[in-house]
């Protein structure tokens, strides 16, 4: 009785999908370009994060019964304020943010995102509170 038997050995197979698993790595890179998507969630991710700084320095304006021209302190950093929220100034917003890694701040409310080709619409801009008013965050991404 002889007996044929064909088809591929287990070995074989191994290594035809690691020879893929090898080819996809390098492949991958060059199809899927996941830059612009990165540097889009991270200016939305700062719009957030800014949104969220000047309310808790609000909430601790008014929870101390402060004036709205008052500075607070957070995170035992002290906070500029005007209007009861964040200037837009490193004294500010920008001592609010724990940490703005991948961001330049210019000083007046304007964040751009390191790294992206057109800067000037990668960004986040904070505008300070007007009396009564809450302060006005934008962000723009066309151009990460």
């Amino acid at each position: 009785m002889n007996r044929t038997q064909s088809g591929f050995t287990l070995i074989e197979l191994i290594m035809v999908i690691a020879i893929l698993g090898i080819l996809a790595a390098f492949a991958m890179p060059r199809f899927a370009n996941l830059g612009l998507e990165a540097r889009t969630a991270a200016v939305s991710g700062l719009q957030g994060s800014i949104q969220a700084a000047a309310a808790v320095a609000h909430s601790i304006q008014l929870a101390q019964n402060l004036a709205p021209g008052a500075n607070v302190t957070m995170e035992g950093q002290p906070v500029t304020m005007v209007n009861g929220y964040p200037t837009a100034d490193a004294a500010g917003i920008e001592a609010a943010l724990v940490s703005i890694s991948g961001f330049t701040h210019d000083g007046a409310g304007l964040f751009t995102k390191d790294g992206a080709p057109t800067a000037a619409t990668c960004s986040v801009t904070y505008n300070e509170a007007l009396v009564n008013a809450s302060p006005v965050i934008t962000s723009a991404a066309g151009g990460c």
